[in-house]
């Protein structure tokens, strides 16, 4: 690459990381990766490409690796409130961490300004209270017995 030239692109940071966004959105995750990390290489000290392949992986149900992105993303900017509201969901379909997850969403909604972390902080809490906490939650039911799953355990 010549010289100047990632420096051409700078004013499309924002762009790329929306249309990462938009990618995942489509179902697209390779594009999605690769516009995220096209955005990493034009901004090296932003978070918001990180977010983005967190978002990818929370939205292919790969807890742990999400997990451990929004978790990186907070040891650099423990304020960044997108990053607490998504690794609370991370929380709430982790059984054991689920009230960790609710008070990291309660958290971030309670301290941020940004109507988009107010909205899915409210959305998240109330999918948690309505679907997650049932005893037989259809997301939980072969999680934690095989009463409905048609399959035994042994």
């Amino acid at each position: 690459m010549a010289t100047g030239k990632v420096e051409d692109f700078q004013d499309d940071f924002a762009l790329l990381i929306e249309a990462g966004f938009i990618a995942v959105k489509q179902l697209d995750e390779t594009s999605a990766g690769r516009i995220f990390k096209a955005a990493q290489v034009l901004n090296k000290d932003s978070q918001a490409p990180q977010i983005g392949l967190g978002y990818i992986a929370l939205n292919k149900l790969e807890i742990k690796e999400a997990t451990k992105i929004f978790e990186e993303v907070l040891k650099k900017e423990p304020d960044n409130y997108l990053a607490k509201t998504f690794l609370g969901i991370c929380f709430l379909l982790t059984k054991p961490k689920r009230e960790r997850g609710e008070e990291l969403i309660k958290e971030a909604v309670s301290k941020s300004d940004d109507p988009t972390v107010k909205s899915l902080g409210k959305i998240s809490l109330e999918w948690a209270d309505k679907d997650l906490q049932k005893s037989k939650s259809p997301f939980l039911s072969g999680a934690s017995n095989s009463e409905g799953s048609g399959k035994n355990k042994d």
